[in-house]
This record gives C-alpha cells, structure tokens and sequence, in this order.
C-alpha cells in the first residue's frame, strides 16, 4: 500500500473480529480507510455490525484476523505496546466504577507511558494533567471523587486522562451514550475543539447520525459488505445514508439531513409564506402525515407575517385562524 505522508492512521484491507479455537470469525469484508492529522472522524453504522471491534483493533486491543493498520506509516505490528500507548489513547462504552479515586488520580493515569518505571509524576507531567483538566473544564472537580460524578462529569474526566496521555489520535467508542442533550452537545463541542484546535486525530463511533454530520471532517460509513468514507457532505450527494434505513420504517432526507417515518400520506396542503415559522410549520404539517403542495390549492396556510400574529388555513369550506401551531396541526387532523 503506498502511504500518504499526510495520513496518521490508516487501515489497508483490515479484517475485525474473532477467533473461537482454530476458527475465524470475520465480521465484515476487508476495511480500507485513512485519517489525517487534525480530523475528527465519527463511525456509522448499526447495532452489531462491528464498530467497536474495529476501534478495539486500532488500538491493539484485538488482534486484527487480516490486513494492516499503519500509524503514521508504520505497521502497528511494529510497536511495542508502550510505544503503541503513546500513539494512541482510547474510551470504551464501559461505564468506570472506582472506589476512593480522584479525579486528578484517574486523569494522572494517563500519564503512565510517559512516566519512568516506578510511575513517578513529576512537574512535567502534573502540568500535562492540570492543562487536560482545564480544556475539559473539569479543574474544579480534581479533588471529587470520580464515584460523585454525573454521567457527563464522569465522561469529560476519561477524556481528560485521554488527554493527559497525550496522543496523536484519540479512539472512542460511543463517547455520548449515556447523556442527555445538554451533555451530548457539550462533549461533540469538546471533540471538535480538540481536533480543529488541539491537532488531535479523534475516531469515535456514534448512534447521533445528525450530530456527526454537522460537526465530523470525515465520515467511515461501515454498511455489511463495505466501508465507505468521505466527507458528511458527499455522502448525503451519494446517498449513502439510504443504506443504513433500507429495511426500516425510518426514511432519511439526504437534502437536509432529517429522519421521517415511513407512512401512507393524509393528503397535500400548500404553504404561502417564508421564513423560520415557514420551515417549523413545514416540519409539523410533515409529522401530522401530510405532503407540502408545490402548487396553490386547498387547503392552504399562510404563514404569520409581520402584519399578523396568526396562522390562517383555507378549506373549501371555511377559512380559520390559529395563534399556535399546535391548535392548527389539531385542527388539521379533525377537518381535512
């Protein structure tokens, strides 16, 4: 395989998955993918299909079953696995559960291929664990003990020890499960400051398809007989995203990025207007089961504009006003 000066990491006809006594258990066909220095790459793909092992592989926790994985061209068969734990840093889905463990103890650990072989911190290293603190905005907790933590404290203190090793690429499997809303945006924050800011390299596998499109450089869709990457953008173009819904009541809109389930429609309505309230009522009308018609006929809804406050809708034998979409998309289902 010739090698991109460019590239960090990357796999060449990579074969994940198990061996049961003298028997192979390849999960999917041969994986060709590669990442540059300062990308931030999200992992798709289903339940089951084989994302953690292969995260698991790229770290040197699994014996790959065929193919190479090189770091910044050279073979990961190469490194010693110190050598190896300073190439790489990696989070796993499990959840960590410490007794009597601070914070900073577990961000220090870290440290440990860094450090001589009695794994001594020295001042060099406490300002490496200070500074992963504080980009994780987790300073003040150094002294808490991880066991009182939230699920998104907890998360943002692995990634600081990630951090403290000090690694040219990040691995994490699934680094948003877990948390609510608020904690998701706040980690895919983090990861995108880290690459676009930091220089690292972060490969991480995820479920939130919407999220990885609109913060990812690059996408590795992994469907059951291929890996496809590139940027979120041209696989919307491809219409790659399709194959991941293909026997699902869930159809995904490569336009715009938005999922909509499967169902027969209740009929058509046209829309007069523009603007925010346009896009949300579009997006309502779209849930309550109906189409949005291309050409003026009725029904029909205007859009509240500057001169008014409230939504009108036209049938061929009324015309009403609503002041919330909820009262007209209520409406809407009793009448038309």
């Amino acid at each position: 395989m010739k090698m991109n000066p460019n590239e960090i990491l990357s796999l060449d006809s990579l074969k994940i998955g198990y061996v049961s006594g003298k028997n192979k258990n390849i999960l999917l066909p041969p994986l060709t993918a590669s990442a540059k220095r300062g990308e931030l790459i999200a992992v798709i793909g289903r339940n089951g299909i084989g994302k953690s092992t292969l995260l698991r592989t790229l770290t040197g926790l699994q014996q790959p079953l065929g193919g190479e994985i090189f770091y910044s061209g050279k073979n990961i068969r190469e490194y010693s696995k110190m050598e190896l734990a300073q190439k790489a840093g990696y989070i796993s889905t499990e959840i960590i559960k410490v007794s009597n463990m601070s914070v900073y103890d577990l961000v220090a650990l870290g440290r440990f291929p860094h450090t001589n072989w009695i794994g001594k911190i020295e001042k060099k290293d406490h300002e490496v664990i200070l500074d992963a603190l504080a980009k994780t905005s987790m300073t003040s907790f150094r002294r808490k003990f991880v066991s009182e933590l939230s699920d998104g404290e907890r998360q943002k203190t692995m990634i600081a020890r990630i951090l403290a090793q000090d690694t040219g690429i990040m691995i994490m499997d699934e680094p948003t499960a877990f948390l609510d809303v608020a904690g998701k945006y706040e980690i895919f924050h983090l990861l995108h400051t880290l690459s676009n800011n930091g220089d690292k390299t972060i490969v991480f596998s995820t479920h939130d398809l919407q999220m990885a499109i609109s913060q990812s450089d690059k996408i590795w869709l992994i469907l059951d007989n291929k890996l496809i990457e590139g940027a979120p953008e041209d696989l919307m173009i491809s219409g790659a995203f399709d194959h991941l819904f293909d026997s699902s009541n869930v159809m995904f809109n490569s336009e715009d990025g938005t999922f909509s389930f499967r169902s027969e429609t209740k009929g058509s309505i046209y829309i007069e207007g523009n603007g925010n309230k346009r896009h949300w009522t579009e997006k309502a009308i779209n849930r309550a089961g109906f189409a949005v018609s291309k050409e003026k006929t009725l029904p029909c809804i205007i859009i509240p504009s500057d001169n008014t406050k409230s939504w009108q809708l036209s049938t061929q034998s009324s015309i009403q006003e609503f002041f919330s979409i909820y009262e007209l998309i209520s409406s809407l289902s009793e009448k038309v």
